[in-house]
């Protein structure tokens, strides 16, 4: 009997989430018995006994899996698609969202995220599952995350990815063609997935959250249109124009460059999301004059990189002066710190990571200077996390570390545990690459089976601020921070 009031209560959810007519519960009654492999009915108390749309799911796609509804590796395609049974189409998210706006954008937000997260859009449980932890700073305290969200592929998957017929539809994992995809072997399932559409700057564009958020609130703001990414006075000007629209977010975007940039440069895409990011709340080490920015009080962040903070009350102007900034950045070289803006086949390497935000009723824009230049010494990338921090992070550093918050792959979470049996001098299988770090730590350390996972996790901490600080151009050194003076100088030029 459990069963069938499993079914009730999922039917009720999706009257209750206005997805389906009640005049259309027979009808959807019979389709979701279809789903789940049964024929026959028994009536049940039409009150909803369980609400919690995830122990719903789960009891579903147990008895799918039961009656050989689903065939192996396709669980992820086949749970998306059940949830879409609950889930409101998108002229209704869209409709029901922007009348919410009307009242404030904060209770659009807040309500799309609530249902986002029933939907199992925003995947809740598998973002449970990261390591977090933070880290104390003389910038402040980083945000340290082991990312084990994202399930790894299936074996079954992985080989039936290499049959599917190559297709560009969608374009990519961003494009906005993904809303309601089924999915196959090389792409995600998307059946449940709602974007808003909204306009910026006279551009159409949708707003969704990220299935494997990374903070609060996670979103992403995508272009309709399938074009590369690209940092310029058009990204700053869409950047404050969000903030207009959704002033209690912040919003940024990664760099345009690969070794600095984000993972998707393919895609026009900014980050944005309802999160204080440790950036966010360093003060200024010392401030600047922008002298042809009379309206604009500017300062350079203490922070590990190198960044410089505009705020004003006037839009315009920081506009105007983050513009500026970039194409000025994009021509400046320092060659006694490494700093090269064009190679000389004509190559740029300078960029920026722009960071957008509301703060005490001014605009506020972090501009973090990026630069991608390579040498015989470091082929990585002269400010990329060096080689001898690669043992726990050798990616990218993008926007959302550049804010403070480490992403560090999933192999940490054993790798560490192995780190902590050799300081314990314990039987272990501890990887060679973390052999040196390891060996330091256990030179200048005291470790107990009481203190061990505390001081390795403090120790990768120490990490992610040397991975912050070999990608800032200008360092925080009296050497870096004259150089930075010397770029300020030539902004007022």
């Amino acid at each position: 009997m459990m069963t069938y009031q499993t079914i009730q209560d999922f039917i009720n959810l999706a009257i209750e989430n206005g997805t389906i007519d009640a005049l259309d519960e027979i009808y959807w009654r019979n389709q979701l018995l279809q789903c789940v492999g049964l024929s026959d009915w028994a009536e049940v108390d039409t009150q909803s006994h369980e609400k919690d749309s995830l122990v719903l799911m789960d009891e579903l796609m147990a008895l799918a899996a039961k009656n050989g509804k689903i065939e192996a590796g396709n669980e992820e395609f086949f749970e998306s698609a059940l949830m879409d049974f609950i889930t409101p189409k998108p002229s209704q998210i869209n409709k029901t969202f922007w009348t919410n706006y009307e009242q404030s954008p904060e209770l659009a937000t807040a309500s799309f995220y609530k249902l986002a997260k029933q939907i199992n859009q925003v995947k809740t449980r598998d973002i449970a599952k990261n390591i977090a932890f933070e880290h104390e700073t003389n910038y402040g305290n980083l945000e340290i995350t082991i990312n084990l969200s994202k399930p790894e592929k299936d074996p079954k998957l992985i080989a039936a990815a290499k049959l599917v017929k190559a297709t560009n539809y969608p374009a990519c994992q961003l494009c906005i063609e993904n809303e309601g995809y089924y999915g196959h072997a090389n792409h995600p399932a998307r059946s449940n997935h709602r974007i808003i559409k909204c306009e910026l700057n006279g551009e159409k564009w949708g707003f969704q959250y990220s299935p494997y958020a990374y903070f609060n609130e996670h979103s992403i703001l995508l272009n309709e249109v399938h074009q590369p990414m690209e940092i310029n006075g058009r990204a700053f000007a869409n950047l404050l124009a969000f903030l207009d629209k959704f002033p209690h977010y912040m919003i940024g975007s990664n760099a345009d460059l690969p070794i600095v940039g984000g993972s998707i440069l393919t895609h026009d895409h900014y980050q944005a999301g309802n999160h204080a990011f440790p950036m966010a709340k360093a003060g200024l080490k010392k401030e600047v004059t922008l002298a042809h920015y009379p309206k604009i009080k500017a300062g350079i962040v203490n922070w590990p990189m190198s960044v410089l903070r505009l705020q004003s009350t006037d839009k315009a102007s920081i506009l105007e002066a983050a513009t500026d900034i970039l194409a000025k950045w994009k021509l400046y070289s320092d060659k006694s710190l490494d700093i090269k803006a064009v190679s000389a086949d004509g190559t740029p390497h300078h960029t920026i990571t722009p960071i957008a935000r509301m703060h005490d009723g001014q605009y506020e824009m972090d501009l973090v200077l990026r630069d991608n230049n390579v040498s015989s010494e470091f082929p990585d990338g002269i400010f990329h996390p060096h080689q001898k921090l690669h043992h726990i992070k050798k990616e990218n550093i993008g926007l959302i570390e550049v804010m403070g918050l480490a992403i560090l792959p999933p192999r940490l979470k054993t790798e560490l545990r192995e780190v902590e049996k050799y300081l314990l001098d314990e039987q272990n299988q501890m990887a060679e690459m973390h052999k040196p770090w390891a060996d330091q730590l256990k030179s200048t350390g005291h470790f107990t089976s009481e203190n061990v996972e505390e001081q390795v996790r403090q120790a990768v901490g120490n990490v992610f601020k040397e991975v912050l600080e070999d990608a800032g151009v200008f360092k925080t050194d009296a050497t870096g921070q004259a150089g930075f003076d010397r770029f300020v100088a030539f902004l007022n030029e």
